[in-house]
Parts: C-alpha cells; sequence; structure tokens
C-alpha cells in the first residue's frame, strides 16, 4: 500500500539513529525506520524480488505502519547513493525521466518529510566509530551484558582521523542533498536526544503531525557503550590532532 506520509532520517555513523528508530518504532504509529537500504544497491536480489512493482510494494510494506507512515533510516555515503538513486528511478512511482535525486526520493516515498541526525563533537563520533570497528560492539541492549574486550593496542590516529574527516564529508553530501531539494530537515543533535529521549520522539511525531501525546514511548532499548577506554581515547587524538597548533579548539 502507497505510504500516505513519509520521512527519511539521514545521519552519518554514531549519532544515536538505531535508538532513535526503535524509539520511533515502539509507538506503533511512527513506520518501522530501520536501515532498509544497508545493502547493495540494485536491491532486487538483496529483497529477493522479480521486478521494480513487486520491489516497489515490498518496500513500503517494509518501513510502514498500518495507519500508512513509512520510514527509513539512511545514512549517505558514495557511490551507494548514486547507485542506489539509479534503482529507484525504476520504480512505478518515479517519473523515468526524473533527473533530480531529490523528486527521485520524494517520488518513490510520498509526502516526504526529512531529519537530519547528528552529533555536534565530531571527535567523539570518530573515537566511537573506530571502537566499534575494533571491538564488533555497535549496539548493546540493556539487558544485554557486556563482554570484556581487549582493546589495548587497538588505538589508531590516523583510523581516527580517517573517520573525522568521513564523517564530515558524508555530512557535507546530505546537506548538498538538502540544498538541491531545498530542503529545510528537522535536525536532531546526539547530545541533546541522550539528554531529552521522550522530548526528542514528541518533537518527532509532532514534526510528522502525529499523536505525541497519548502515544506510549517505550524505555530506550540501547544502553551507553562509551566508556573510560573512550575517553581516553578522545583525549589522545584531540592532543595529537592539535599537536604544534598555537591556536587550539578544544
Amino acid at each position: 500500500m502507497k505510504p500516505q506520509l513519509s520521512y527519511t532520517i539521514w545521519f552519518s555513523q554514531r549519532t544515536g539513529s538505531t535508538l532513535l528508530c526503535k524509539a520511533l518504532e515502539s509507538t506503533g504509529i511512527a513506520g518501522q525506520p530501520r536501515e532498509w537500504f544497508n545493502c547493495k544497491p540494485d536491491l532486487l536480489d538483496d529483497f529477493h524480488q522479480t521486478n521494480y512493482a513487486e520491489l516497489q510494494a515490498y518496500i513500503w510494506k517494509l518501513g510502514s505502519t498500518p495507519n500508512g507512515i513509512f520510514g527509513i533510516n539512511h545514512s549517505f555515503y558514495e557511490p551507494h547513493f548514486t547507485q542506489l538513486t539509479e534503482t529507484l528511478r525504476k520504480l512505478p512511482a518515479c517519473q523515468p525521466d526524473e533527473a533530480r535525486r531529490t523528486k527521485v526520493w520524494e517520488q518513490v516515498f510520498p509526502n516526504q518529510r526529512h531529519i537530519f541526525m547528528t552529533r555536534r563533537n565530531k571527535i567523539r563520533l570518530a573515537v566511537s566509530w573506530w571502537k566499534a570497528i575494533q571491538s564488533g560492539e555497535w549496539h548493546l541492549s540493556t539487558d544485554e551484558q557486556r563482554k570484556p574486550i581487549d582493546l589495548s593496542n587497538a588505538y589508531s590516529y590516523d583510523a581516527i582521523n580517517h573517520l573525522y574527516n568521513e564523517c564530515s564529508m558524508r555530512e557535507a553530501g546530505i546537506q548538498e542533498f538538502f540544498n538541491e531539494g531545498n530542503i529545510k530537515p528537522l535536525n536532531i543533535f546526539y547530545e541533546d536526544f541522550v539528554q531529552g529521549y521522550e522530548k526528542t520522539i514528541q518533537t518527532i511525531l509532532d514534526y510528522l503531525e502525529l499523536d505525541s501525546q497519548s502515544v506510549t514511548i517505550a524505555p530506550p532499548a540501547l544502553t551507553k557503550i562509551a566508556d573510560s577506554v573512550s575517553e581516553e581515547w578522545v583525549q589522545r587524538f584531540r592532543e595529537e590532532r592539535q599537536n604544534g597548533w598555537t591556536n587550539r579548539g578544544w
């Protein structure tokens, strides 16, 4: 069934988007916003569909709740996004001669709203990203017991610096997408979200013109995994990154 309203949460890594999506999904009225396109961009094989009409119906079903709200959580990076856009152009909802990326997205996902999930402190973002890569621990459920992981030799200035730069480039790419479509997204900051969990969810529901007052919001499904190792790496990286600077930022 074609969605009545769609929304996309755009994010770079380690911004709290998974926690946000689980909270929105728990309401039962805000779609099922997951990383549906975290796969090969041709989609047909991964979703086991035989044609693009079937694929379109399948995607709409994946991300929707019975009230017709569709949600997706999407991390922007190239060339994946360009290749994905070429696939979306082939769906029946999209005009085949449509060249503008924003219009392709909005035709496939009707009555589109955009949410930008970001994190102000990019150093903590990059450290969290590298630590997750090294430990394999991307998320920790509130009812899950943490396993001890030896990260004593896992710090890498070069790797963290690369991810520090990469997250900025990904967010620049998202902003260019917004600029192309004159899109003014709802901005959600990780630092505010973790301090005001329910308030953030209510803000998003209001933005989607859904009932934010009577809905039940589940408690956080994930727990914080930053620890003393994270803090050690943050402080070490910020010192090394600014080594020799006369005017330091932090």
